[in-house]
């Protein structure tokens, strides 16, 4: 698209210099600590899996028993017991749930240990691979009927094998990505459920299984539609790496994966939730799999028009992040929202030049572009009209990930119906309007142009000022959504560990050998 606001590209640089400013202390942290998660991440990888009689999982049973030499990390141990007992995974695993402990073991020589690591890690490479190869394919075979922006709608029935019913008939209306919502707890769930799930509140519960199921299900509407359905998740919570290596595993293609979501909206500690981070973004890299951050979310804690400047100084923050574990630009699905009080004179303007300007700033990246909820009041009439703006808007300035609103958003969860409508009413602005943000200009003295100005503006003046505190300490102050949160808060953090001399990770060496990272 062609720039029509006419932003500084000096000004656009020096926010980007000093996101990275703002991340290197971060990052310099991240790259000498570990996790129990990115250590069950790690094991998972390598072909852990399973439960015990108690449901407490493989990975989980494996890291506790490790736990005083986690420092070191797992692998070694894990695999030397393969060795060592001339076992196969699903062996070693029963032996696990069965009781086995694998820190009585002394591992074998270390060059076998690294032989059959290298066996295991080449397994899970081919593995995820393969998967990229098939999405490819596939995408590739219906490219004449994809469409942009994508039409991302949610199911959250709590219910795996209801959302299937739910997934398959918001393809057939026209959805081109499909969100499994995740059950409200399991963010804060320092383990990962086993097996299909029936049972969930606000949504169903991100097991590897249910993964497997809603991948046929849309690979069978797939077919019948001949149209690409991506598949949506969260990787993100207590478990974010895990979630990450297990949708790699069952070709999922985008994970919500924001780098400070975690710490501002469920209070998981700010350590632990940048180590994590880091290791899943590096697995939906090399999984070719698109993250969704979580700007969105700011603005139900702020308000959208006077703290816009934080929803792209924090598009920055993620920006930066993604490209230290790899990312490309086209895996990076940066969040915003649709927000401003309806109220404001004006303020379809003040969203249209929020979202150009996301959209200029960021031309490569597959922008997530969200719907009005939070002045949905239940007006249903009022709503879908706020909801067809919204599409304008997303139309208007090539949004990428456009996740539709529902008329009744303020009311109940949306019924079939009300997804179906939101679908047409979509499809109708989309249409319209087809090629108006190729036909349209902006003033460029008028409220849009100096709107987005203003907003570039106060973004860098804000990410000066947490250059100069500090990330942790900015956090820490509430300077993010208006949240504050204790660094040595939250929850998690006694799952952080710094890595030893000695540390070893063959799946996070494979990973920063073939995503590019650099330690």
């Amino acid at each position: 698209m062609k720039a029509k606001l006419g932003l500084p590209q000096d000004k656009i640089t020096r926010a980007r210099e000093l996101a990275a400013a703002i991340a290197a202390p971060v990052q310099d942290y991240i790259d000498r600590h570990t996790t129990v998660t990115v250590e069950r991440a790690t094991l998972r990888a390598l072909g852990a899996d399973g439960v015990n009689s108690d449901g407490v999982p493989v990975p989980n049973i494996a890291v506790e028993s490790l736990k005083n030499e986690l420092q070191s990390g797992t692998a070694r141990r894990y695999v030397g017991a393969l060795v060592a007992g001339g076992l196969e995974v699903d062996e070693l695993n029963t032996q696990i749930t069965a009781g086995f402990d694998l820190a009585t073991i002394e591992p074998p020589d270390r060059a076998e240990v690294e032989k059959r690591a290298a066996e295991l890690v080449d397994a899970f490479a081919a593995r995820v691979t393969g998967h990229v190869s098939s999405r490819n394919a596939a995408l590739a075979k219906h490219r004449e009927n994809e469409k942009w922006p994508m039409l991302y709608l949610i199911v959250a029935t709590g219910n795996i094998y209801e959302d299937v019913k739910q997934a398959t008939a918001a393809a057939k209306q026209g959805a081109d990505a499909v969100a499994v919502i995740r059950s409200t707890i399991q963010s804060l769930l320092d383990y990962v459920p086993y097996g299909a799930t029936t049972e969930g509140f606000g949504g169903t519960y991100a097991t590897q299984e249910n993964f497997r199921i809603m991948r046929a299900a849309l690979d069978e509407v797939i077919e019948q539609e001949k149209r690409y359905v991506r598949l949506v998740n969260y990787a993100s919570g207590l478990c974010m790496p895990e979630i990450a290596v297990m949708g790699a595993m069952e070709r999922l293609d985008m994970m919500l994966n924001d780098s400070m979501y975690g710490i501002l909206f469920r209070d998981i500690n700010m350590y632990r939730t940048f180590v994590d981070q880091h290791f899943s973004r590096m697995i939906n890299a090399f999984a070719d799999i698109i993250i969704n951050t979580g700007e969105d979310n700011y603005l139900t804690t702020s308000d959208a028009y006077e703290k816009a400047y934080t929803v792209l100084a924090s598009q920055f923050i993620n920006e930066r992040f993604a490209c230290n574990a790899g990312l490309a630009p086209r895996l990076m699905g940066l969040g915003h929202a649709f927000e401003i009080d309806p109220s404001i004179p004006n303020c379809f303007l003040y969203e249209m030049a929020q979202a150009q300007m996301a959209r200029e700033i960021f031309p490569e990246c597959p922008l997530k572009y969200m719907p009005p909820t939070k002045f949905m009041t239940g007006d249903i009439f009022r709503g879908y009209v706020m909801d067809a703006m919204f599409n304008f808007a997303s139309a208007a300035t090539g949004q990428s990930i456009h996740l539709l609103g529902m008329l009744s958003e303020g009311v109940h969860t949306p019924h079939i119906q009300d997804r179906h409508l939101a679908v047409e009413n979509a499809k109708y602005v989309m249409n319209a309007i087809k090629d108006l943000k190729d036909d349209i200009e902006f003033r460029k003295d008028g409220i849009m142009v100096n709107r987005a100005r203003e907003v570039l503006d106060r973004t860098i003046t804000f990410l000066e000022e947490v250059a100069g505190t500090g990330l942790f300490d900015a956090i820490e102050q509430g300077r993010f959504a208006e949240v504050k949160r204790p660094k040595d808060g939250g929850k998690g953090l006694e799952g952080v560990v710094k890595k030893a001399g000695d540390y070893w990770n063959p799946v996070e060496e494979m990973l920063r050998s073939r995503t590019g990272v650099m330690e």
